[in-house]
């Protein structure tokens, strides 16, 4: 790829990218102080003091029903209420997030609502961490450095100019119609131009455009990533929202959200994501209401592959 100004941005694109690419499980606090509905608010009390900490989730047979905080514990401890149960002046509405969902959902999710910390839960819907923010800025410091590392070990050694390996983000804003389909293309022609099999080199295409412009059409924006190897090529797609209420009927031929104003565009036809799984070696979505959907698709480009179109 041509040098030049444009390396730095495209580098803390890539950065970025692989930060928003670390799962909540993998940030998160394991080691999580609990109480049950029967605990009084002085139990509470005492759990935050020693343990420096201020909220506490409150669970039920390891199921999130509640959630403590300072500002309860104080109103409790100005009305008198120090021996009531923490079920009394617990906030009952929690908003919980998934151990295997995107970490940027997390930083969605804290934009969004005005908490300090979320219960993070399995898929049994199970406790099984806490996220707050400093665990999320510890993390984005720890792979900021490592990503460093990595960037100043490729300048050191440079990749062959023919090299099929690349890492490259993009940008894709919202009802950005003009633009779509550019970032597929350059991948298209990159790949082309490295003698990849025109079968794999349509299916890449397909992929990467339906992730693109569903990008245009139906989020407010985000991030379409490229990782590929000799082996593979891996395309991430990374939006702020609005989020799938039902991923199983988003999957289902022809069903679309599209306006009518999408519509008119050409788009929408309901076939973005049915597209990509089908000609994709490995498929994986994730979303939440609020916070966004994550795509994932891979496309292996050994010989023997085999893959219909």
């Amino acid at each position: 790829m041509n040098g030049g100004p444009k390396e730095p941005l495209q580098s803390s694109l890539r950065v970025q990218e692989l930060i928003y690419g670390l799962r909540i499980g993998e940030v998160m606090t394991s080691k999580v102080f609990a109480v049950s509905r029967n605990c009084t608010m002085r139990d509470v009390q005492t759990i935050m003091k020693k343990n420096s900490i201020t909220g506490l989730p409150v669970v039920d047979h390891k199921r999130v029903v509640g959630i403590v905080s300072m500002n309860d514990l104080m109103n409790a401890l100005e009305k008198g209420g120090m021996d009531d149960g923490v079920a009394k002046w617990m906030a009952g509405e929690v908003k919980t997030l998934a151990e295997d969902m995107p970490l940027s959902f997390a930083i969605s999710a804290f934009n969004k609502f005005p908490y300090r910390r979320f219960p993070v839960v399995n898929k049994k819907n199970e406790l099984v961490g806490i996220i707050t923010f400093r665990n999320i800025n510890l993390a984005l410091i720890r792979e900021l450095s490592r990503q460093l590392r990595a960037m100043e070990h490729q300048q050191e050694n440079p990749p062959e100019p023919h090299s099929l390996v690349l890492g490259k983000v993009y940008q894709i804003h919202r009802y950005d119609f003009e633009n779509g389909g550019k970032a597929s293309s350059e991948i298209k022609q990159f790949l082309k131009m490295r003698g990849i099999p025109a079968k794999i080199v349509r299916r890449v295409a397909v992929a990467s455009y339906e992730l693109e412009i569903n990008l245009v059409a139906h989020s407010i924006g985000g991030m379409l990533a490229f990782d590929i190897n000799e082996e593979r090529v891996k395309i991430s797609a990374h939006d702020r929202g609005p989020g799938i209420p039902d991923v199983e009927q988003a999957m289902a031929e022809g069903f679309s959200t599209a306006s009518e104003w999408i519509r008119a565009q050409g788009f929408g036809a309901g076939m973005g994501l049915p597209n990509v799984k089908r000609v994709a070696d490995e498929f994986a979505i994730k979303s939440a209401v609020g916070m966004g959907t994550m795509v994932q698709a891979v496309i292996k480009l050994q010989p023997e592959n085999t893959h219909e179109d």
